[in-house]
């Protein structure tokens, strides 16, 4: 009887001892793929963040650019911003000129003393915003600054050289305002050479 009882007693033991390996088998598999899937978040969490980094730092350059782009126009705005009052100044400037540049010597003095005076303040006040006259007389042609009305044959200058310059051109700081209306010489022709070549030809 005593027996008996033992030996049921050890085979519930047993059977006990087994159950605890098979939980704590269990708890540790449980715990293996709970840091498995811990790991797998955090990877996950890392790479999201990684990419809302990116995203940000590309945000914050187009920002950039964006705010420097405004910054230019908004100076180029400034800089240029009297451009259409001077280019109607410079019409009654011109017409000063022109009268300056008729009146007779021996009976108008006072009157073209006074032009005088009015086309230097105006000069002035359009060198004062950055208004300058282009220099074109002598130079060498550049479309840049220059309208050729027509060509001209010279001997006194070498060919592509502002001859005459019909209206005059103006800078508006570092802009072309107006092209300077000008006529350009070219190569003379001997018309003698050109008879020989014919005769020649001919025979």
């Amino acid at each position: 009887m005593k027996k008996k009882k033992r030996e049921e007693k050890e085979k519930i033991e047993v059977e006990i001892k087994e159950e605890e390996e098979v939980e704590a088998e269990e708890t540790s598999t449980n715990k293996d793929d709970a840091q498995s899937g811990l790991k797998e978040r955090v990877e996950e969490l890392e790479k999201t963040n990684e990419e809302l980094n990116d995203r940000l730092i590309r945000r914050l350059a187009e920002f950039e650019n964006y705010k420097k782009r405004t910054d230019l126009e908004k100076s180029e705005i400034f800089k240029y911003a009297a451009e259409s009052f001077i280019i109607k100044v410079l019409a009654v400037h011109e017409d000063l000129q022109r009268s300056l540049s008729h009146i007779e010597e021996e009976n108008k003095d006072a009157l073209r003393d006074g032009l005088k005076l009015v086309a230097e303040k105006f000069t002035q006040i359009l060198d004062e915003q950055g208004v300058k006259k282009i220099d074109a007389m002598g130079k060498e042609f550049d479309h840049e600054y220059h309208e050729a009305l027509l060509q001209q044959p010279s001997k006194k200058f070498p060919p592509n050289t502002v001859i005459n310059e019909v209206e005059s051109g103006y800078m508006y700081k570092d802009k072309v305002l107006k092209h300077a209306k000008v006529i350009v010489s070219q190569e003379v022709v001997d018309d003698t050479e050109e008879i020989k070549e014919e005769n020649n030809s001919g025979e």
